[in-house]
């Protein structure tokens, strides 16, 4: 099983019909400044020790800065038993000039 990519209309969407786990790649600072509500700031060095935080009943929407590194933080998920996995195309730069904030 892979995970999916999804657009940010598709997200914002998807965010609005149902509840949803995001998980935001980004470094600390990054997440501070600015972040999609109500996502988890989980990154490499805290990812393991955070997985039972995620609800794996849910769809999970990874993001990071423009789309690239977290499609292996959704593989790597995928891979822990996570089914309803997307990477968010373009990543938080995407759906912040979507005006979306």
């Amino acid at each position: 099983m892979n995970f999916s990519t999804i657009t940010v209309s598709e997200f914002l969407i998807k965010i609005t019909s149902e509840t949803v786990n995001i998980v935001d790649t980004r470094d600390p600072q990054s997440f501070a400044l600015s972040h999609i509500p109500n996502a988890f700031n989980l990154n490499q060095g805290n990812l393991e020790q955070h997985l039972s935080d995620l609800d794996m009943d849910l769809p999970l929407v990874v993001c990071c800065y423009h789309g690239i590194s977290s499609q292996g933080v959704a593989q790597f998920l995928i891979e822990r038993g996570f089914e309803d996995v997307y990477s968010l195309a373009g990543g938080f730069e995407a759906y912040a000039n979507s005006n979306a904030q």
